[in-house]
């Protein structure tokens, strides 16, 4: 009996130094799979990953993940000389096959989705707009609203505002209610359906140019094609899936 004994109390404290060692061994593999990504995708940033399942080990050893997710926030990129900070950036990878060298990862499939809000978006909107939630009905289309003052969006596009113009636009403001919508490139592009009637004929087009505009969405695993988008209260989201997406290497 007291050998039984013995025998439970080594096979719980193996069980202890086993989970340690496997544990200490993700920690230092999310670390390492973390700056691969990072160096992968160029990015400013240091994502966080999580390697799931246990034991890690096993999963090592058997060369297959059953699932890396991965998230970083603060990405900025830069389209046209707008810069837009992107809230927060996810992926879950599922399947992940790694290298005979142990240098490379895939993963057979990928989800990834972004999230940027209204007071990022308005940061890099044309000069003098504000973007905002636009309401239920048009969120289910795609829309949100875009306003500001109509001599600030002008000259924002470039346009010479004559003093006299200016004088007879004031303050004016206008609102318009743009579709979002993606390019085959996972860019984000703002159109809006239909202009205000201005109280000055000739700067429709101008207008147009000042209003309708693109963004570019970086820090996603390369692989993943964004593909469907969903306007909310708090901002945009954007999703988006792959196969065979490489993690590493």
């Amino acid at each position: 009996m007291r050998a039984l004994r013995i025998l439970l109390i080594i096979a719980v404290i193996l069980g202890i130094v086993f989970t340690g060692v496997d544990r200490l061994a993700v920690n230092i593999a999310e670390s390492q799979v973390a700056e691969k990504v990072k160096a992968r995708q160029g990015l400013s940033v240091t994502p966080e990953v999580s390697i799931k399942g246990f034991p890690f080990l096993t999963q090592v050893m058997d060369k297959n993940l059953d699932e890396v997710d991965i998230s970083l926030s603060g990405v900025t990129t830069e389209t046209v000389g707008r810069i837009v900070e992107i809230t927060d950036i996810k992926a879950e990878l599922t399947g992940v096959r790694i290298g005979s060298d142990y240098s490379s990862a895939v993963a057979a499939d990928a989800e990834g989705s972004a999230r940027i809000a209204y007071e990022d978006l308005s940061k890099a909107a044309p000069k003098g707009a504000s973007i905002g939630w636009a309401g239920a009905e048009r969120a289910a289309k795609n829309q949100v609203k875009l306003a500001g003052p109509l001599v600030d969006l002008l000259k924002g596009a470039g346009l010479p505002i004559h003093s006299g113009i200016q004088t007879l636009l004031g303050d004016q403001k206008i609102t318009v209610y743009s579709t979002v919508e993606l390019s085959e490139s996972g860019a984000l592009r703002l159109k809006t359906d239909t202009l205000p009637t201005l109280p000055v004929s000739g700067f429709e087009d101008q207008l147009r140019a000042a209003v309708d505009h693109e963004l570019k969405i970086e820090g996603m695993p390369a692989g993943i094609a964004l593909d469907r988008l969903e306007v909310t209260e708090s901002g945009l989201k954007i999703m988006g899936t792959g196969k065979d997406v490489a993690l590493a290497g």
